[in-house]
């Protein structure tokens, strides 16, 4: 069928390796944006407003503000500014995997943890 099937492999090695995930994360950076995330059963929404460096969280008619550190286009930490409690200490880190035109797919968990989540979060202006 194929007269070298090496040239053959090669081919289909570059034609599989050139499919990866959108990831524009700098669009991200800065917008409102809401998360639905399953917490005890229930489907619950987070909206946030994040402007580079800052993040205003709305959840369950409470309002928090966050730091946000940059390490790159597409990974950050959050740490609340006022925390309330000794697990609101703790930051998390963030890593956008994956973007659309209107949302990124992201990975999340508590700096110096191995145990990550995922979510998708939708920019909403």
């Amino acid at each position: 069928m194929f007269k070298n099937p090496i040239l053959a492999l090669i081919g289909i090695f570059m034609m599989a390796s050139c499919y990866g995930p959108q990831r524009d994360c700098s669009r991200f950076k800065e917008g409102s944006f809401s998360f639905t995330a399953r917490i005890d059963g229930k489907e619950v929404t987070t909206t946030f407003v994040r402007n580079d460096s800052i993040e205003i969280d709305y959840f369950a008619g409470k309002i928090d503000t966050s730091s946000v550190r940059w390490i790159n286009d597409c990974e950050y930490i959050v740490k609340k500014i006022n925390p309330k409690n000794k697990s609101e200490e703790k930051s998390i880190h963030m890593k956008i995997l994956s973007t659309t035109d209107d949302s990124y797919t992201f990975e999340y968990g508590i700096v110096g943890q191995s145990q990550k989540s995922r979510g998708t979060a939708i920019k909403t202006n």
